[in-house]
Parts: structure tokens; sequence; C-alpha cells
């Protein structure tokens, strides 16, 4: 999401996905001439712990204490409460300062930020009935909530006025930054707008809310709806008894005697692909992940798309943008729909031609086996596995007795992070947590301090969504005295009791991207919590996660976790030879697939809200974007199609470029480390102190620059995934 939205949510505690966190720093005293802009203390239900700050280590939260119950009425108490804050702010009769208004804006709002987390978290992971009502009732109501905040026309005067005075009140760098970017923010929001405009604006932000928790809600409850239903073991062919075993436990989970269910992940391919040898179930697994939220019933989608994409568009029109996709790239790095465009124009035909290519040594493995049939999407991942097999001489299965779960969180994730940080990690087993598989530690820095509490929970559950994110639960900066509370948060498949659980390499790539989140948290230093951790721009967010996955590949962090979970012995050599030699194999289909997304995200952004095409036309116009992009390949489906593409229907609207987009930062800062020593203290060290520490308190490029010393370059990317 666009940087103003992260900073809008912040100060109304809306849903966050991932990590905005602080190193701890004392807390900055409020001026004197502040201190009667506070908004009168609510009264509060003593048993409710949302009421007061957790006493927990870094305010923790109580999760034994928490009920569905109390989040309703710390909802409506903290908007009340931050609305009395911001209301005392605007009608003061002194002049504005940063004092007396950016300040107390900064301090504003404490009980709803500390449900709103909570509550944010809990529904991405471990949702039920009542938790789905108040999300349906609450959203709404929060975007209202920011309206009057961000349309107050006395608190806009007073932040115009700062904003005009800025470069004669001698403010340091960040204040400056702030200033400014709340001014634009309150602009973005709408603030010059006419009454009548801003009436509409406020219709559009609350539809726009309740669309997309319905979304959100129907991509997850049709996963479960459309599990595959298996009748027979024999139709399971190609997969471990360990797979086969959880596929039976799923069955028995939902009261189905003597059959196996397949559960759906969150995107178009299907993990199992590419081990059913059964070619009739492949075809029934992917056709039935394709028509999510186009089927017709209660979880289709397609409205809900074409009815945001029109409101979008009539908002960016309202605002001055000739398009939603305009008015979301203007405050990202991109800057432009031009520059976006070209990205993903010049990207597009090298990677389809790769993909075609790829195409053509799966035809031919199936002509040597005498198939009769032609190679479709249901094939690819099968085939694409047997030619690795071949080429590599290894599979997926050799690999996984390597990849046990806790020997690569300790001896791969954390002890990366030990080995460039100096940090170290002690579980903790006091705390409270919501669900008996959630893991929580101390993160500790390198002179001993307490730096953070890391969460990680790491198993699929019905009640959780799909995909893997990071979350927090304390809003921290130095202003506030605080220190984060982050969480990570993964699906794996958990094994039956007693066994351990073994990983792919893209799980195990998986824990090393999100804990680069949790990282951009723990590390940072800034003032303000409006710049605290990842609020900087969504096309950068992903750049420190991306580089913290260098690690998992990087040979001496391989070598300590890569052991096999019986013998504890290393990945033996040879094994270890083909499987860094196999890295970039697959990157035509892999970047096409990821491209289709990107570039359908895109086309149904750049549109006027009369060009959006109706629920009826919706997908038929998906297949001609593609078409006309060259990317429209029967054989590489869109890594998400519009009606289960979650990113774009939160954070990431017109903004699913962002991780190739921050692939050529982290390309490129993957040899700077290579040049500079690799793994080390003094590399780590640079890399914490001149970016991961900074959120958004800067410009985004300007940090990469003053890392990198350079503007960055597209060579690496375009040499890692096969593009040069």
């Amino acid at each position: 999401m666009a940087r103003s939205r992260r900073r809008l949510r912040m100060l109304i505690c809306a849903v966050m996905c991932l990590p905005a966190c602080s190193q701890s720093g004392s807390d900055q005293a409020l001026p004197e001439a502040a201190a009667d802009v506070r908004g009168a203390a609510m009264p509060m239900q003593s048993d409710n712990p949302f009421f007061t700050a957790s006493t927990l280590d870094l305010e923790y939260p109580p999760f034994d204490r928490i009920e569905d119950g109390h989040f309703m009425p710390a909802f409506e108490a903290g908007m009340e409460q931050q609305l009395a804050e911001i209301e005392a702010v605007a009608a003061q009769m002194v002049p504005p300062t940063v004092a007396n208004t950016l300040i107390p804006m900064e301090r504003s709002g404490e009980l709803l930020g500390r449900v709103g987390r909570v509550f944010s978290a809990m529904i991405a992971a471990n949702t039920n009935d009542a938790l789905d009502a108040i999300q349906t009732e609450i959203a709404p109501r929060l975007a209202a909530h920011g309206d009057q905040i961000l349309l107050n026309p006395a608190l806009f005067e007073r932040i115009e006025t700062i904003h005009e005075e800025r470069q004669s009140l001698g403010l340091d760098p960040e204040t400056l930054r702030l200033v400014e970017e709340t001014y634009r923010d309150f602009v973005r929001a709408g603030a010059e707008l006419s009454v009548e405009d801003q009436s509409r604006l406020r219709a559009v932000n609350a539809e726009l809310a309740g669309l997309q928790t319905r979304f959100n809600q129907n991509v997850r409850d049709e996963v479960n709806d459309l599990a595959i239903v298996v009748d027979s073991e024999a139709a399971l062919a190609g997969l471990s008894e360990a797979q086969i075993q959880r596929a039976a436990d799923e069955a028995q989970r939902r009261g189905l005697e003597d059959q196996y269910v397949i559960p759906l992940l969150n995107t178009t391919q299907q993990p199992l692909l590419a081990a059913l040898q059964v070619r009739a179930l492949r075809q029934r697994i992917l056709e039935t992940s394709l028509m999510r939220g186009s089927r017709g019933g209660e979880f289709d989608n397609r409205e809900i798309v074409s009815r945001t994409a029109r409101l979008r568009a009539e908002r960016a029109a309202l605002l001055g943008y000739a398009t939603h996709a305009a008015y979301v790239l203007d405050e990202q790095t991109a800057r432009t729909v031009a520059a976006v465009n070209e990205r993903l124009a010049a990207l597009t035909p090298p990677a389809v031609a790769n993909a075609e290519r790829e195409a053509s040594e799966l035809r031919a493995i199936i002509a040597a086996e005498g198939g009769q049939f032609e190679l479709a999407a249901w094939d690819w991942p099968f085939y694409a596995e047997k030619l690795r097999q071949q080429r590599y001489a290894f599979d997926e299965a050799q690999l996984k007795p390597y990849f046990e779960l806790d020997r690569v969180l300790n001896e791969g994730v954390f002890h990366a992070a030990s080995r460039l940080y100096g940090l170290r990690f002690e579980e903790r087993f006091d705390l409270p947590v919501y669900e008996d598989s959630v893991r929580v530690f101390d993160v500790l820095d390198h002179d001993g301090s307490l730096l953070s509490i890391f969460v990680f929970d790491p198993y699929a559950r019905p009640n959780k969504r799909g995909g893997a994110w990071a979350s927090r639960y304390v809003d921290p900066s130095i202003l506030l005295g605080a220190r984060t509370v982050v969480a990570n948060h993964i699906n794996i498949t958990q094994p039956p009791a007693g066994e351990p659980t073994l990983l792919t390499f893209a799980e195990v790539n998986t824990m090393f991207h999100e804990f680069g989140h949790a990282l951009h948290g723990m590390f940072s230093n800034v003032t303000y919590p409006s710049f605290s951790a990842t609020r900087v721009p969504r096309d950068f967010v992903e750049y420190p996660s991306q580089v913290n996955e260098m690690w998992a590949t990087w040979p001496e962090i391989l070598r300590n976790y890569a052991r096999h979970y019986q013998t504890g012995e290393t990945m033996p050599a040879e094994l270890l030879e083909r499987f860094l030699e196999a890295e970039n194999f697959n990157q035509g289909y892999l970047t096409t697939e990821y491209l289709a997304a990107s570039l359908a995200d895109q086309a149904i952004h750049q549109l006027s809200a009369d060009e959006v095409p109706s629920a009826a036309e919706l997908m038929q116009f998906e297949n001609t974007v593609l078409a006309a992009a060259g990317a429209n390949i029967a054989l590489v489906p869109p890594r998400y199609r519009w009606p289960y593409f979650s990113h774009i229907m939160g954070g990431y609207s017109a903004g699913y470029y962002s991780y190739i987009w921050s692939e050529v930062l982290d390309a490129d800062t993957v040899e700077w480390f290579k040049e500079n020593g690799g793994l080390s203290r003094e590399s780590g060290q640079r890399f914490r102190d001149l970016l991961l520490s900074r959120g958004g308190s800067e410009d985004a490029m300007t940090m990469y620059r003053n890392f990198r010393g350079r503007a960055p370059d597209v060579q690496p990317l375009l040499e890692r995934r096969g593009l040069d």
C-alpha cells in the first residue's frame, strides 16, 4: 500500500499485514505547549485487557485474557478517544506548531492501536465466526473514523500553516519530513476537496472497506469449501506416505471416512501437482483452483472486483488523478504508470521466450515416454520436476529430510541473523499464545539488551488465511519509548503428532523472506511512529525481505542447517552442489506467471470508472489484457486471477509489480555483499545502520544510494532470472 495509506492505517489502526516496528529509544517528552491538547480519558471496562497497556514484557499481548467480546467495546472506545484527542488539537486557539499539533497527533489513538493490531493479526491467523462478524461491522466504521480525522478542516488548516512555514522553523530532517508527509497525506486523502466531494469520498471509502472484507472472507471460505476429495489411495500415486497420511487426516477432520482431502492453497498452481501421477486428478485440481471466485454462488467475487475497481477509479478522479494506478504510483519509487508499464513490457518478452523453451523440453519428455496428449497447464509442475530430476539428479524428496523446521529456524534463519547482526534468540515458554503451536522468542541485541520479542506461527489451519506474512503487536518509536513485538506467519502443513516437520526449499526460502520483514521491524530506530519499520513505499517494502533470502543458500549458512533430521549429517556435497545449480531452474515459467498477475493488476487499475468491465465481462477482459501484453499463455496461468487475487484487494492494488521492482534492488545488494565480505558483522551493520534502521524517515531511493554508493543496476536481476 502507498505510504500515506500505511500512515493512515497507523493513525486509525486499521488492518496491517507487515511489520512496522522500532528499536528501543528513550521516550521523548511531549513539549509543554502541547500538554493541554490530549483527549479526555474515556471510561474503561476493568475486565477488558485492551483498556490498559499490557504489563507483560514489551507490552506483549495478554492472549490468555483476550476474549472475542473484548474487541468491539475496545474499538468503539478507542475511536471515541482518538477523536477527542484530535478534536482537542484542532480546536486550539494558539498558533499551530509541531509541538502542539503534529506531536499529539503522533501520540493519539493508543487504545485503538492496541486493539487494532491484535485484531488484524487474529482475523488473519486465528479467526472464527465472531471475529468475522466484527470485521464486517468494523471495517467501514474504521474507514469513516479515518475520514473524520483526515477531512477535519480545522485540523488541516493547522497542518497547512505549519507546512507553509516549515523552512523557517529550524526543524531536524526527520521532523521536516513529518511535516511534509503529513500535509501530503491529508491532501491525498481529500482535505482540499469541496464539502460535496468529501461527502462522496467518505461514502466511497466506507463501501470499499466493506467490499475488501467480503472479498477476503470469500477467498478464505471458498478455499476450504473447494478442497479436493479423493476416494482412493491409488489416485494419490506419487505422493509420499506422509503426504497421503495428511490427506487422510484432513478427510477425517471433515468427517469423511475412508477418503482423502487435498486442501487448496491461495495461488493458482498447487504444490502437489509436481508429484501426483494421475493426470485426471492433476487436471481436476488445477481447474478447480482456476475457477475460484468466478463459479457463481455465495463465494463469487467478480462483482466485488468490478465494483471495487470502479470505486477506486472514481476516488482517484475526485482526487485529481487519471486512474487509481496513477494515484498509487505517485508516491512509490516507480513514480509513474509509464515507468511501471515500461519495466513490465521489457521483462515480459524474454520471460515468455524462456517459458516457451522450457515447454519444448517438457514436451520432449512426454514424447519420450510415449505420451499421447498435449502438454497442459496441470502437467507443467509434474514434468518440470521430472526434468529437474534428469538434469540435476535429485528431487524434492531427497532434499526434505535435510530441511527440518526447528533446525532451519535455529541453525539457519537465526544463525544468519547472529552472524550478520550479532543477535541472540532465547525461546520463551512463559508468555501466553493464541494457538498451541505458536512459539515466542526474546531477541537480544549484540550488547545483550532486549531488542524485540519474535512470535513464530508456522502451521496452516482452516481458520488461518493462506500465504505467508509478517505483522506486529506493538507500534514502536523513540517518541513512544516502545520496542517491537513482531510476528511471522507461515502456512506449513503440520505433520502427525510425533513426526518431524520436513520442509520444501520453497518453505525454507519463505521463512528467510518473512524474517527479513521482521528484521526491518526489529532494527527500526526512528523518532515518529509514522516512519517506523515498513512504513516505506510499497515497491520498496519487499526489498529487505528479499535480500534476507540470499542467506538461505549462502554455503556457510546452508551447510549449518541442511542436516538430516535423523542422523544429523550435513547434506552430501554432491547433492548440495546439484541443488545450488538448480536454483535458476524453471525461471521462465515462474517469471511469466508472476508478470501475468502484475500486468492484470495494472490493467484493471489503469482504467477510468466508465471503462471497468462488468462482473460478466471480467474474466474475458483479463484474457484480452494478457493477450495484448503477450502473456496469455494457456500453459502458464497467472499466479493469481482477479477473483482470488487478495494482494490487490488490500495493500498491493496497482502494486503487485513491487516484488520484481524490489528485486532489482535485492539482486544488486546481493552483489554488494559478495563484493564486501559476504556474511560478516561489518557488512550486516552497514545494512542495518544505513537502511534497516531508517524506516520511512528518509526517501527510499536516497537510503538505497547511501548504502550501495550508487543507483541500482538491473543487470544482476536479469542474470538471476535468465533474462539477460
